[in-house]
């Protein structure tokens, strides 16, 4: 039996909440039995590596406007929170990163193969904990269908890179899938394996849309807002790897454009100090602003579907939740 695990300080306003996100670990932890211990030793790093575990608080707190069978509840957020884990293992693996949350990679410290049955066993136990507490084959489906949509905006931005005319039409439907999507579907989930009707449901979908679009949208502002010294490796890995974001699309509609061109065709091989000047020129262009300003605007709309959610302590949690997450960088 695992110590209560310690939940992101995130959480310390929501004092709750913190009982269902701890059971929530432990039935991830639960149902990792594996006889290899270095696979088993690597999903559990990962598990208790400080992950802020929003995506299951998101399906507990749309779980509360009925009420319903809680261990169920916990079981579905444990499954999204697992196959977010998943996610993460293998986008380490398809990025060579070495740190994740400041801490060493799975693939870094174990290996590659280890990393990639890690992840592939982490799919394994999403579908073991859906088929023990799913209510129906409809949240089967709709993790099945979302895996996918990972996948593919994982795809496209694999296929994106280095493309220096992306469009900004481009980003928002990779980080669609590679962020929102998940975000969507645990708001989606909570409300309907809660006995919620579908269009009760859908509409906690779109709120969950908007918080994911934003969400992404100013994890890719704070990469042009840190400093070498402040994260202790060079900034912009992104760019490096060619994977353009909107602060950077953003400058690249401006006159700016030709002094950025030349530093990103250097491609993999530009220096700590081009990608400081990258970082320059983009702020000095407004892309950061701009980038804002659409994380503003997902903000808006995510706050404005919320409040039309019936007026309950669940309502007043996801308001001050979403308040919190997405006006940290504004």
């Amino acid at each position: 039996m695992m110590q209560a695990t310690q939940l992101h300080p995130l959480w310390h306003d929501y004092p709750a909440l913190q009982p269902e996100l701890q059971q929530v670990m432990q039935l991830m932890e639960d149902n990792i039995n594996i006889a290899d211990t270095a696979i088993t030793d690597a999903i559990l790093a990962m598990i208790h590596s400080g992950g802020k575990l929003l995506r299951p608080a998101y399906c507990l707190l749309f779980s509360q406007f009925k009420d319903t069978d809680r261990q169920r509840m916990i079981a579905l957020a444990a499954s999204l929170e697992t196959l977010h884990t998943a996610t993460l293992i293998h986008d380490d693996i398809l990025d060579d990163a070495k740190l994740r949350r400041h801490q060493v990679t799975i693939q870094e410290q174990f290996g590659k193969d280890v990393a990639v049955y890690a992840g592939d066993y982490l799919f394994v136990v999403v579908f073991k904990i859906l088929a023990k507490y799913s209510s129906s084959f409809r949240s089967i489906q709709l993790n099945s269908e979302n895996m996918e949509k990972i996948l593919i905006g994982e795809v496209q931005q694999k296929d994106r890179h280095y493309h220096l005319d992306m469009t900004m039409d481009q980003y928002k439907e990779q980080i669609q899938g590679k962020t929102a999507e998940l975000f969507a579907l645990s708001c989606f989930l909570g409300a309907y394996e809660s006995g919620q009707s579908e269009r009760f449901a859908v509409r906690a979908r779109n709120a969950g849309m908007a918080i994911g679009m934003a969400f992404q949208i100013l994890d890719d502002i704070l990469d042009y807002q840190e400093t070498s010294h402040e994260i202790g490796k060079p900034i912009l890995e992104d760019v490096a790897e060619g994977v353009y974001t909107s602060p950077l699309l953003f400058a690249l509609q401006t006159d700016v454009r030709q002094d950025l061109l030349p530093l990103l065709r250097l491609q993999g091989n530009i220096t700590s100090q081009q990608r400081e000047q990258v970082q320059a020129l983009v702020i000095e262009a407004g892309g950061v602003d701009q980038a804002k300003q659409l994380a503003t605007d997902y903000t808006n709309q995510a706050l404005k579907l919320l409040k039309k959610f019936p007026d309950t302590p669940a309502r007043a949690m996801l308001l001050q939740l979403t308040q919190q997450l997405l006006t940290r960088h504004n």
